[in-house]
C-alpha cells in the first residue's frame, strides 16, 4: 500500500486514548512511507493523525469540501490541501488517491464514509483492504451488529470478512498489507472496476 485514507473523528472523543492512537498511527504510517489521506481537519482524531504523520516526515494530503475550509477548521501545514465542491466529490477524490480504506473512532460521518467505501468493494468497485482499528473496544457493537446481519440474511459472510479489525495498528496494518480481495463477482466486468 503508498496511500491509505483514514476516516475518524473530527472531535476528540471523550477518551484520550483515541487522540493518542490517532497520531500513534499517523506516526506509523510516515515510518511505512505510506501517505495519509483524509478529510483536512486540524482538529479531533483527523488533525492528530496528519500531526503525526507530519511530525515523522510523512506525506499527508487533505480533502476537504469548500464549505468547512471557509469555518476555518482545515489543516495550513499539509503537503497536499486539495478543496472539492461537496462532500460527494471529496469521497471520490480520496478513493482515487488511496489503495487502502481505515476507520478510527468517530461519529455520523465517519460510518458514512466508511460504509460507502465497503459497499463500493462489496460491488466490485475496488479491492482496497478495508480495516477497523478497534481502539479501546469502540467498534464492537458496530460488529456484533454487522454479524446480526450476517445471521439474519441481509450480508454475506465474505463480505462481513473483508472487514479487516484489529486493536492495535501494527496488527491491523499487517493485516491489510497482506490483505487478499475477494474476486470480483461475476455480473461485474472486471474493466469496469
Amino acid at each position: 500500500m503508498k496511500s491509505i485514507v483514514v476516516f475518524c473523528g473530527s472531535s476528540d472523543g471523550t477518551n484520550a486514548e483515541y487522540i493518542q492512537q490517532g497520531y500513534l498511527l499517523g506516526k506509523s504510517l510516515a515510518e511505512r512511507d505510506i501517505t495519509l489521506v483524509y478529510g483536512g481537519a486540524k482538529i479531533g482524531v483527523m488533525g492528530e493523525v496528519a500531526r503525526g504523520t507530519l511530525e515523522a516526515k510523512g506525506k499527508v494530503i487533505g480533502v476537504i469540501p469548500d464549505f468547512l475550509k471557509i469555518r476555518e477548521v482545515f489543516h495550513t501545514n499539509l503537503t497536499e490541501l486539495i478543496v472539492t465542491r461537496d462532500m460527494h466529490e471529496r469521497k471520490l477524490k480520496m478513493h482515487a488517491l488511496s489503495d487502502g480504506i481505515m476507520m478510527l473512532p468517530g461519529g455520523y460521518g465517519t460510518l458514512e464514509e466508511f460504509f460507502e467505501m465497503l459497499t463500493w468493494a462489496q460491488l466490485g468497485l475496488h479491492q482496497y483492504p478495508i480495516g477497523i482499528l478497534n481502539t479501546n473496544g469502540f467498534y464492537k457493537e458496530l460488529m456484533n451488529m454487522l454479524a446480526k446481519m450476517v445471521d439474519q440474511g441481509f450480508v454475506k459472510r465474505d463480505n462481513y470478512d473483508m472487514i479487516l479489525v484489529d486493536e492495535t495498528i501494527d496488527g491491523l496494518l499487517f493485516q491489510m498489507e497482506n490483505y487478499k480481495p475477494l474476486p470480483v463477482p461475476k455480473w461485474i466486468k472486471k474493466d469496469q472496476v
